[in-house]
């Protein structure tokens, strides 16, 4: 049976999100955003090794607060996620066979929902590819010009077949490696864009709207409110 293997880049610095650290480690109830994440991911799929891949001068991921025992640090990380990702897959080489499954998740999603994960992995376990937790789009999208100060609507795009994509993104390593070895690879997003480049097709599986990404500061309210739902909903009554 095909093992499962969590893969967290977090090497980015946050740029967007302006605080005295990157966005990973921001506190979220007291608690690092990352712990966050790794301690959900953690419990919720017992994964055979969690790995995270950070800079190779970051200072906070060993002693971060709440980091859950077993996380592995990779000190590989590069200037885009795609870089960070491609690097942590060949440090992986020693560690995972071409049909493991590799879940890769973003640092700065600590709210993904238990039940998403378990669906992802029961609709994706005999798969060949992988797939994706995502969201059909709702809401309708403006295509904007290119005023940065006050933009205008060029065009209202159909959302008919959209998805909004989300992580983790779960694929067989031997995909995932042949994927970001190529050119392309560089410029990708996210691991299912570059699997896609390859003429495979990664399956949706619906996810949840309380997985949300932290992005702005304003997002840490947000995702607080999330938290403290989903332990209210697991509280024995």
């Amino acid at each position: 049976m095909a093992r499962h293997f969590v893969l967290v880049p977090a090497a980015g610095g946050g740029a967007r999100f302006g605080g005295a650290l990157p966005k990973q480690y921001a506190l979220l109830a007291g608690v690092p955003v990352l712990a966050h994440a790794l301690r959900r991911l953690q419990a919720a799929l017992t994964p055979e090794a969690i790995f995270v891949a950070v800079a190779p001068d970051d200072l906070h991921f060993e002693r971060m607060p709440g980091r859950p025992a077993g996380a592995v640090a990779l000190r590989c990380g590069g200037s885009t996620r795609a870089a960070t990702v491609r690097n942590a897959l060949a440090k992986l080489a020693s560690h995972c066979v071409d049909d493991d499954w590799l879940l890769v998740h973003d640092a700065a999603r600590p709210c993904v929902p238990r039940d998403a994960l378990a669906r992802l992995c029961l609709h994706l376990r005999d798969d060949d590819v992988g797939g994706l937790l995502a969201m059909p789009v709702a809401d309708t999208l403006k295509r904007g010009d290119n005023d940065v100060d006050a933009p205008r609507v060029t065009e209202t795009l159909p959302r008919a077949g959209l998805w909004a994509a989300q992580t983790p993104q779960m694929f067989r390593y031997h995909v995932l490696r042949r994927a970001f070895s190529e050119a392309g690879a560089a410029s990708c997003t996210d691991e299912a864009q570059a699997v896609e480049a390859l003429g495979l097709a990664p399956m949706l599986v619906r996810g949840s709207p309380a997985n949300v990404k932290i992005t702005y500061p304003d997002d840490l309210a947000l995702a607080a409110a999330i938290l403290a739902a989903q332990s209210a909903e697991q509280a024995p009554a």
